[in-house]
């Protein structure tokens, strides 16, 4: 299902908008967008405007992140909301489901987590402790509501988001969050992922493309632009546009490499 059909930017005013990141040559010279596959990848070299973007219409679209918090509260992404008042989206049906996340957000919502779980848990001892002389009923009646929410972490998340290796809690954090129908704003996700669960995170793509979900990716990896049908858009220099697989940069460079390792790193 592909829900957002396309992006269309807005003039701006030059004197008053010129800073970060109006600057940023792909920005200036973008007119419009057509997402014509529920997978789309933005790639491209650091600093080249594919996560700016990708923040940017985070914002337009008033994503939550996967803390459950709107995009329109955080502080860091202050400038990419001055430039999503000037990106117009159309739809094809408008979703409310789905979420934003960058990798780098990902272990303080872990920890955030985990912080939950163990105040929870401390609760439930402080009613036992306060509650021994009194009836059972009582006292479950008092832990009802901390003993549901702890309930709803755990058949949610198992044993928590640190249990596991950074990979594998990623993994767990997009298996346990993804659901039908939703619109999915992803910045390089691929960042804590071996290339065996980046394959495992294409596998789960699958599933919920199945299930008229769509995915807006911006990456590095190689292994998630070979997703079979995917539209990769290549923000190279002022341009964005629409490349094969075998075209881009990341692909050709990677392949080099590992014909030959000992060619590159003699050179450096």
């Amino acid at each position: 299902m592909i829900h957002l059909r396309s992006i269309t930017r807005r003039d701006w005013n030059s004197k008053l908008d010129s800073g970060f990141p109006f600057n940023i040559p792909a920005i200036q010279s973008l007119k419009s967008l057509d997402f014509t596959s529920p997978v789309t990848f933005f790639v491209g070299e650091n600093g080249s405007g594919k996560s700016t973007l990708l923040e940017a219409l985070a914002c337009a679209v008033d994503s939550v992140t996967v803390g459950s918090q709107s995009v329109k509260y955080d502080d860091s992404l202050l400038a990419q909301r001055g430039f999503a008042k000037y990106l117009k989206l159309v739809w094809t049906k408008r979703t409310h489901r789905g979420f934003f996340l960058r990798a780098e957000d990902f272990f303080g919502y872990a920890c955030r987590l985990s912080q939950m779980r163990s105040e929870m848990e401390t609760d439930l001892h402080q009613i036992d402790n306060e509650f021994k002389d009194r009836s059972d009923y009582a006292r479950d009646l008092a832990k009802m509501s901390t003993a549901g929410g702890l309930s709803a972490l755990r058949s949610r998340y198992g044993e928590g988001l640190d249990a596991g290796s950074h990979g594998e809690s990623f993994l767990a954090l997009f298996q346990s969050r993804f659901v039908p129908g939703g619109l999915y704003l992803l910045d390089e996700p691929e960042t804590p992922l071996s290339p065996l669960r980046q394959l495992s995170l294409i596998s789960l793509l699958k599933e919920m493309v199945n299930r008229d979900a769509q995915f807006i990716i911006a990456t590095h990896s190689p292994i998630l632009m070979a997703y079979p049908g995917a539209t990769v858009l290549n923000f190279s220099g002022s341009s964005i546009r629409a490349s094969a697989y075998a075209e881009l940069e990341h692909v050709r460079l990677m392949r080099d490499f590992l014909q030959n390792p000992a060619a590159f790193i003699e050179h450096l």
